[in-house]
């Protein structure tokens, strides 16, 4: 009998409800007394001190590349290290960047910030006021959360703007109009119609245009949604000539709905609403997720297709496809400089790039990408030059910052360091087959002198986020370097092979997602790379919830799993924070049919005192305020109920990232390799 099923088949009432109290004094005492053994335990050892110091080394690092965006004349950077943990934002000029000491102007001390005003402080970004770029609106968090405070800054005087545009804690979104207008969306209470201003997921529902030196509350509402929205958002595109003001209804995670609004009309772009779809300048640029039938043509999902804005608006639906996937070609990314549009694509995981002239779409070639690397685009400035800031990585090259014209040479300007020795270190793709016969692909990186041994398999999974090829800094020292073979798994759930491979692991189709991590362990240990014993996974958020299902369905496969901030109890997920912006990809648990398809792969339902488990390291954060710590904290008692033995660390603070700054990321780290290296090495 599962252990949560009463004998009349009930599910009896929650006794770890009262974990869900994130801050209430009972919940952190039981925090506290968990933190402490696993602490006391895992970083006893040299290897843990050895193993933090190295990350966090590597996180502090001066010789990183410090990331820029182009902001009018100046390159703006926000940087983190040793000296300063909450971080600088900054700016510099391209000439000086390019050198080796780029000449660095401050704008905001962060630690400086939150010493000042007794606040645990972490940034969450900066929107500059075009085209003069002389104020912005901060962001900043307490601990990491996904909430924030917003204030106004002067970037010509480097100080906060006296009654200025600001915002008190919330999940609020905010964007210029002009200077003295903003579009705002936030908690503005109960309404006159007696519904809240936020929707069921926590998220604007309501958006308003406010006016400078005007309370908040007589800002003018210009849309407002349903509770039952995931969010809703209202934006100023002000590309010279082509001003246009939009409003997003995002009414599911995967579907929207996009209006051009105009004196006070809202006129709809007829589009699919789970289709992703923008306008620049007079063209706009669909993605398909489904298929779709303009005229009498049908488009396969994945399909990037070209129109004429005013033409379409007013009927036409002449179309020019810029891309068509195939079984094993999707598409990633694009983006417009002034000239081209950059399309990024993957083919089997490794990324391509092409790049077409604007108006006639004809391929122009790109000269000066590196081969077998993957390549995205950091940042362009499509209104003024076709400027182009590109990354290049691997899982075995430190990535490289590349710059030059689209359509042009690019040139490397900014080198990451090594922080491995991987002169002796492969990287392979293979590929396994999954219950229903789907080739599932994985990369494994090892040392060469590696035949087999303890390996760590990390997986995702979900919300169409493809795991491509990047360096592996981190795993590289802990794990790699000292003897570990690591392993990602291309699972369905992601968008590695276009919307399909993520859309047939919905819902009814979630099973696929843990059949395919299944497969690919079985792989592992069929191909003589390891045994069970020595195989170990890790993920974390939807990659955390995979991990309670490879617990409670696949324990057999697995010598130790790291969860890491995860979704476990499927039952009331969708109640808990932003849980309910996600139930299209999950399921609506208290839809009867629903929940059937639901339950075998909710872990909470599913612990067994009857089962042997492997040993489990549990970690999440106090700050997390988009995925509950709630989870963690119910899987852990839970387990212990049952008589399991399990591991837990919670951050106090650290948001969903679960790290406020590069010590607390550094000691999570260590944390988990350390129990990984007691456990299956």
């Amino acid at each position: 009998m599962n252990a949560m099923t009463q004998h009349d088949g009930t599910t009896p009432p929650d006794p770890y409800l009262w974990l869900e109290d994130v801050t209430g004094d009972d919940a952190l005492a039981w925090v506290r007394e968990h933190n402490q053994p696993t602490v006391d335990e895992l970083t006893s050892s040299d290897r843990f001190r050895e193993m933090e110091s190295q990350t966090l080394a590597a996180l502090d690092t001066d010789d990183r590349i410090p990331y820029v965006r182009r902001r009018g004349e100046y390159l703006y950077n926000f940087w983190k290290d040793a000296a300063n943990p909450r971080g600088l934002w900054r700016r510099t000029t391209l000439e000086s960047y390019v050198t080796d000491t780029p000449d660095w102007d401050v704008l905001i001390d962060v630690d400086e910030l939150a010493r000042d005003e007794d606040e645990n402080w972490v940034w969450s970004g900066a929107t500059a006021l075009r085209p003069h770029y002389d104020r912005a609106l901060i962001s900043l968090s307490r601990g990491g959360a996904d909430a924030t405070v917003v204030r106004e800054f002067d970037l010509t005087t480097r100080t906060w703007v006296a009654d200025g545009f600001g915002l008190p804690e919330n999940k609020s979104s905010v964007g210029w109009i002009d200077r003295d207008s903003v579009y705002v969306g936030t908690d503005f209470g109960v309404q006159p119609d007696g519904r809240k201003a936020l929707t069921d997921s926590g998220y604007p529902r309501i958006v308003k245009r406010w006016s400078r030196g005007t309370p908040l509350e007589d800002a003018v509402t210009v849309f407002a949604g349903e509770t039952g929205d995931v969010s809703i958002r209202a934006v100023y595109d002000d590309t010279p000539g082509f001003e246009r003001h939009f409003v997003s209804r995002a009414t599911d995670f995967f579907n929207s709905l996009l209006y051009q609004l105009s004196d006070d009309t809202q006129e709809l772009v007829d589009v699919p609403t789970d289709a992703h779809a923008g306008v620049h300048r007079d063209w706009l640029l669909v993605l398909t997720r489904s298929e779709w039938s303009v005229g009498d043509v049908t488009h396969a999902p994945g399909t990037l297709l070209v129109f004429d804005y005013p033409r379409y608006q007013a009927g036409d639906r002449d179309a020019t496809v810029l891309f068509t996937p195939d079984a094993h070609t999707s598409l990633v990314d694009y983006s417009f400089t002034r000239s081209h549009l950059i399309i990024v694509t993957l083919h089997d995981v490794h990324t391509r790039v092409e790049v077409r002239s604007v108006g006639d779409w004809e391929t122009v070639p790109q000269p000066g990408l590196p081969e077998l690397a993957t390549i995205s685009v950091l940042d362009t400035d499509p209104d003024e030059s076709d400027e182009v800031f590109w990354s290049a990585t691997s899982f075995t090259d430190p990535p490289s910052l590349l710059h030059g014209d689209s359509g042009v040479d690019a040139t490397v300007i900014k080198h990451s360091p090594e922080f491995f020795d991987a002169e002796n270190i492969s990287a392979e793709q293979h590929f396994a087959t999954s219950d229903d016969g789907t080739q599932v692909p994985y990369f494994v990186v090892r040392r060469n002198d590696t035949s087999s041994g303890p390996t760590l398999l990390y997986g995702y999974g979900g919300f169409e986020n493809a795991l491509t090829p990047g360096y592996l800094a981190i795993a590289g020292q802990s794990w790699i370097a000292r003897g570990g073979i690591y392993v990602i798994a291309n699972i369905r759930g992601g968008g590695e092979y276009g919307p399909s491979w993520h859309t047939q692991a919905q819902k009814a189709g979630r099973h696929k997602v843990y059949e395919d991590f299944a497969a690919v362990a079985r792989a592992l240990v069929d191909s003589g790379l390891t045994t069970p014993k020595q195989l170990a996974a890790q993920g974390g958020s939807n990659g955390g919830l995979l991990m309670g299902v490879m617990l409670t369905r696949y324990p057999e496969l697995f010598g130790a799993l790291v969860c890491q901030v995860p979704l476990i109890d499927m039952r009331r997920y969708h109640l808990l924070l932003a849980g309910a912006s996600w139930m299209a990809e999950y399921g609506d648990p208290d839809d009867p049919e629903q929940w059937a398809f639901m339950k075998p792969f909710s872990p909470y339902q599913n612990i067994s005192a009857d089962v042997t488990y492997p040993p489990i390291l549990v970690t999440t954060s106090t700050r997390d305020d988009r995925v509950h710590p709630g989870h963690a904290r119910k899987l852990v008692a839970r387990l212990e109920e049952t008589g399991h033995d399990v591991q837990y660390y919670e951050n106090i603070e650290g948001g969903h990232g679960g790290a406020a700054d590069n010590k607390q990321a550094a000691f999570k780290s260590a944390l988990a390799y350390e129990f990984l290296w007691r456990t299956i090495g």
